[in-house]
């Protein structure tokens, strides 16, 4: 029924009034079961008659119904019919009847009770003086004295088009939400072809899975509160087992919460309502928000999730995400307050919210914010990062250079995050990461200068860090792993990043893999192989083969980052990613074999020239398996096949593992360690860099 009362059982002093089902049983759908008055309603609060007009007049405008409960004194029998009312305005109401059979029924034998209205929060009974009463409608005198019974504990909706599966240890049911409240649900439910109500316990809890379309909006553990029905078809009412879920595992170090001014406004969909619902946040971080409702108008289910969210700073800004309510409460005694914990957004959204919120905290802090480039490029310069060495081999090409940069800095790609620390315009620290591989992001242009007492290059590490802790989460966010390449003779990046790796002991979680690096020509190198070798694009077994080697040789986490183990990921959405905005990023791998048999695999990977000033995306990885079977000629002859796509005069080669160079005489010019982070250990990062360099995040 849609006014929700089809099912109800309303508590009087004198019994229990049932109201029956429309349909589905062989009762006419206006039959009570028992037959007992409505009882005496003194004991039950009032509602004023001008508040009543106003319900009844909201309800001719929603064009929905009233019930008319009437006496058959022949059987002693209590009737409920549907009727239409007209706009009220004074202290007559005539209501037109909704359904045609009341001609079926004698009238004239017939004793008008009540008016009973459903209001969503409690029954309103209306025992007004009957002055005309016909097959066509019936109209009374409202009283003055009016009672709400059967007060619920929270507000009733009427559903959207909601899908609803009921299952218990085997026995499942399905059909719609017919209506709910945030403490229950009524179900309309079939039992499947394969199950019978004689399998259902209702001592038992279920599991309840709520559908929007092809969208699981809420499941959760329910207690069985009541039934009605038959065997083929009952409508139950369940309610929800939890208030509080846990989505995310629990972090010894979190983004702190934030109390805004003026407060953000949360605007969404709601699935379950069907319509939207505005509310005002209270408190936000870079993982959730919170809200307060009025016990009265409560709408959120603790559980639900919600596909459709807005965030609105001032009226301006918005921001898009879904959502999940994971508790409510009551709060200092008077409201209930809501968290809910956000799931995913788009990494721009992301990087606006982490901004607006990071800056409250320091406003030098800037993330993913326009730079200006004359004073990115003068503070490359001036805090060391572009050196003399560094210049002379990028200053024939810092045209293409400058080009590259106002895309990354300028037009906020989705496979680029910049991190500065800056006042009045001019910048003191920076720090940057680009979206390297599927599932894989680099940092990268990590420098500082002196800014009085404020260590600048720490507090940009603070503010990634702080990006990352719930970044990590937003599966639209495609990380999964954290990367960057440092000298190991370069003190900071060593303690900061390779002192976390050897403290946590745990090259699962963090790795560190040490490869030379040697600029590679290709004057009078012959690039034809010898007799017996083969240099082909990598197969699986290629890969099955090189991961046994890798785990043996090193364990780490490089071709998990790479996407490259037998089990990679194939998708190549970064490439379309950095197409998006005039950039290229790509990589193939090839296997260098003898007679079939392994010795190297080849990673060749290109990039946009400049995106990374040293061209660690632009070169090539060399893993060789095999080193005292592998010709440093053959090699070389394989690495020339492979350097046709490069408009550099030096390419970059990464050798791994290094004693390949070593014990060949190979003139390598430095060592790089890989770092690699396992994001689920990103806590531990920050709990180490807090308890090493007194980084505090609140």
């Amino acid at each position: 029924m849609e006014l929700g009362i089809s099912v109800e059982t309303v508590s009087t002093r004198s019994g229990t009034l049932r109201i029956l089902p429309e349909a589905k049983t062989w009762l006419p759908p206006w039959l009570f079961r028992n037959q007992e008055r409505v009882a005496a309603t003194e004991q039950a609060p009032t509602v004023e008659p001008e508040a009543l007009t106003n319900t009844i007049n909201h309800i001719h405008f929603m064009d929905r119904c009233v019930y008319v409960l009437l006496k058959q004194s022949a059987y002693k029998e209590s009737l409920l019919l549907k009727a239409y009312p007209d706009p009220c305005a004074g202290k007559t109401l005539t209501c037109h009847w909704a359904d045609d059979r009341v001609s079926s029924l004698e009238l004239d034998k017939i004793e008008f009770s009540c008016l009973i209205i459903d209001d969503r929060r409690s029954m309103i009974m209306v025992p007004g003086l009957l002055r005309e009463m016909n097959e066509e409608s019936l109209t009374i005198e409202l009283p003055e004295a009016n009672y709400a019974v059967g007060m619920r504990s929270a507000r009733r909706y009427p559903s959207a088009e909601v899908s609803a599966d009921f299952v218990q240890s085997g026995f499942q049911a399905s059909g719609t939400l017919e209506d709910f409240s945030p403490v229950g649900f009524r179900l309309k439910v079939k039992p499947d072809s394969s199950s019978s109500f004689r399998w259902f316990n209702p001592e038992e809890l279920g599991i309840v899975h709520l559908r929007l379309g092809n969208k699981l909006v809420y499941s959760g553990a329910c207690r069985f509160v009541r039934q009605t029905g038959n065997s083929s078809e009952r409508e139950i009412v369940v309610a929800p087992l939890e208030e509080k879920i846990r989505r995310f595992k629990n972090k010894r170090i979190r983004n702190v919460r934030q109390r805004l001014v003026p407060s953000p406004q949360l605007v969404f969909y709601h699935p379950l309502l069907g319509k939207k619902v505005q509310r005002e946040i209270g408190d936000i971080s870079t993982s959730g928000f919170s809200v307060c409702e009025d016990p009265d108008e409560r709408v959120l289910v603790a559980g639900m999730v919600i596909p459709e969210v807005t965030i609105e700073f001032a009226g301006a800004l918005k921001m898009s995400c879904s959502g999940q309510v994971i508790y409510c409460k009551e709060h200092e005694g008077k409201e209930i307050q809501a968290g809910i914990a956000i799931l995913d957004m788009d990494i721009d959204a992301y990087s606006r919210l982490t901004h607006i919120l990071t800056n409250a905290l320091d406003p030098c802090a800037r993330i993913a914010t326009e730079v200006d480039m004359d004073a990115l490029w003068e503070f490359f310069f001036h805090a060391g990062f572009i050196y003399s060495k560094k210049y002379r081999l990028i200053q024939a090409q810092r045209q293409t250079f400058k080009e590259t940069y106002h895309k990354v800095y300028q037009e906020h790609p989705e496979i680029a995050k910049h991190f500065t620390y800056q006042k009045n315009g001019r910048i003191y620290g920076h720090i940057s990461m680009v979206r390297a591989y599927e599932r894989a992001w680099m940092i990268h242009h990590h420098a500082a200068l002196k800014m009085e007492s404020k260590r600048t290059g720490f507090a940009v590490l603070k503010q990634m860090m702080y990006y990352l802790n719930d970044m990590h989460h937003l599966p639209s966010a495609y990380m999964d792993y954290v990367m960057c390449y440092f000298r190991p003779e370069n003190k900071f990046p060593d303690r900061v990043f390779g002192g976390f790796a050897k403290e946590l002991g745990n090259p699962g979680g963090c790795s560190l893999d040490v490869f030379a690096y040697l600029p590679y020509t290709t004057l009078s190198v012959a690039t034809d192989l010898p007799e017996g070798w083969s240099l082909t694009e990598s197969s699986e077994a290629d890969l099955w083969e090189f991961n046994r080697f890798y785990r043996h040789e090193s364990g780490g986490l490089l071709l998990d980052a790479l996407s490259i183990g037998p089990d990679g990921d194939r998708d190549r959405s970064v490439e379309e990613a950095y197409a998006r905005v005039g950039l290229v990023r790509n990589w193939q791998i090839y296997s260098l074999c003898h007679e079939d048999q392994l010795n190297a695999i080849l990673i060749v990977n290109h990039s946009s020239l400049g995106f990374n000033l040293s061209e660690l995306l632009n070169g090539i990885k060399v893993l060789v398996t095999k080193a005292e079977s592998l010709p440093w000629s053959v090699l070389s002859a394989a690495i020339g096949q492979l350097t046709s796509g490069y408009q550099m005069a030096r390419i970059p080669l990464l050798f791994f593992p290094t004693n390949y160079v070593e014990a060949n005489g190979i003139p390598y010019e430095k060592h790089y360690q890989m770092w690699i982070l396992n994001v689920q250990h990103g806590n531990d990062f920050m709990d180490y860099m807090q308890q090493k360099f007194r980084i505090t995040y609140r």
